[in-house]
């Protein structure tokens, strides 16, 4: 599995032919998008800056569209959608949280959560079992790096990945977010490639990838 950050939210993940895409950056927002053709596109919010479906079609590949909470299965890819709320731009909206089997590894993209109170009982039962946790650290309107970092910390995931950061988003998120997390000295990658057995004896491995917009 390879994994990728676009700015933003937006995540490519690849695992042989079949490319996934979070949060692609829609051609209407103000960041820069980056285009690339998705098998699957997982949209958390209902915002330019996260639903750019334009985005994740290129020529003939145009992805299977996932916006909301319930239960999917494409193409034996097995994806949850727990309801939850943001307040991303000052407005109160409803903010998916996915979680998906990939590769024998449980995925739980947080998107634009704007609080860990957003989440039911039962959603956090579901996340019993995470191994990659991508985790909002901008704030104005989502996690902001303390309340990503608790959260982050409570799943107890193998790996933490911050994403919301870099580009026109303040990079001092990024900074206080590692000083919370105690991994000041992390330094970042241009994808990171990882297998199920890479995630023996790692917990809470702060990793994250260079902004490409």
């Amino acid at each position: 599995m390879i994994i990728s950050y676009q700015g933003v939210e937006s995540i490519k993940i690849q695992f042989g032919d079949t490319v996934v895409s979070y949060n692609p950056v829609s051609k209407d927002s103000d960041f820069k998008p980056t285009r690339f053709g998705a098998d699957i596109a997982l949209i958390s919010l209902n915002d330019p800056d996260m639903n750019g479906v334009d985005s994740a079609t290129r020529g003939d590949r145009a992805p299977f569209v996932v916006n909301g909470p319930g239960e999917y299965e494409i193409g034996g890819i097995f994806i949850r959608g727990f309801l939850s709320r943001s307040n991303y731009k000052g407005k109160d909206r409803i903010n998916t949280v996915y979680l998906m089997n990939l590769e024998g590894m449980n995925l739980c993209f947080l998107g634009a959560i704007g609080s860990s109170d957003s989440l039911d009982a039962s959603a956090k039962e579901a996340f019993d079992d995470v191994d990659i946790v991508f985790v909002p650290i901008g704030g104005d309107g989502v996690l902001d790096p303390s309340e990503a970092n608790s959260i982050a910390v409570e799943l107890e995931p193998s790996i933490i990945i911050p994403i919301h950061f870099g580009g026109e988003l303040s990079k001092t998120a990024l900074k206080i977010f590692l000083k919370e997390a105690g991994d000041e000295e992390v330094r970042p990658v241009d994808k990171l490639t990882i297998k199920k057995k890479d995630l023996e004896g790692k917990e809470g491995c702060l990793l994250y990838t260079s902004d490409a917009a």
